[in-house]
């Protein structure tokens, strides 16, 4: 028996589940989720909870299990508290603004970069002072804005900042570029170091 497919997953008073066969709607204060499930599990619910069980014991039902039923608890934390990820800009010169439903990104190009925002996620870019409200820490040297990117689907909200980090990601010698929170840049020595 899979150890997370077996756990419950309760559902808060606000979040409406919304089971027909395979497909599950998730409906709550932040939004909407839709998702349909796999034919090898089964999703219902009992006594204010989603129990995920699995048809049989094939080793696809059971690799399916734990995975169908994480996807279903982020579903329901998604739309009732929601997800975000921080990204920063570190480097001299670099900066971000909100512009229009996007992010505009002037990191070092010719031209400025706009990143729009998808249905269901938002930005919002932190200078300095709103740091410290945020938990976030001066990591870098030249690190001068952090962008924040919330939203009730945990898979777009981490596909978008990985975009946003491969705009400039970071490179290994002055560490400039864009980075995740709290992520650990190898950094090389130049060629002076090496004499």
């Amino acid at each position: 028996m899979s150890r997370i497919g077996k756990l419950p997953i309760a559902i808060p008073d606000k979040v409406k589940v919304n089971i027909e066969e395979q497909h599950v709607s998730v409906t709550g204060p932040l939004g909407e989720l839709n998702h349909t499930f796999v034919p090898e599990v089964e999703i219902k619910t009992d006594d204010g909870n989603l129990i995920v069980n699995r048809r049989n014991d094939d080793k696809r039902h059971r690799a399916m299990h734990g995975l169908s039923r994480s996807l279903l608890a982020n579903m329901v934390e998604g739309v009732s508290n929601g997800f975000s990820k921080t990204v920063l800009i570190v480097g001299v010169g670099y900066s971000a603004e909100l512009k229009g439903s996007g992010v505009l990104i002037r990191v070092g190009y010719s031209h400025p970069v706009w990143l729009g925002a998808p249905p269901g996620v938002t930005f919002e870019v932190l200078s300095q002072s709103q740091w410290e409200q945020y938990g976030i820490t001066k990591q870098a040297e030249n690190q001068n804005f952090a962008i924040r990117v919330s939203g009730s689907s945990k898979q777009l909200v981490g596909q978008v900042a990985a975009r946003l980090r491969r705009i400039r990601p970071p490179e290994p010698y002055k560490g400039k570029g864009i980075r995740y929170l709290n992520e650990q840049v190898r950094r090389k020595a130049g060629k002076a170091a090496k004499k």
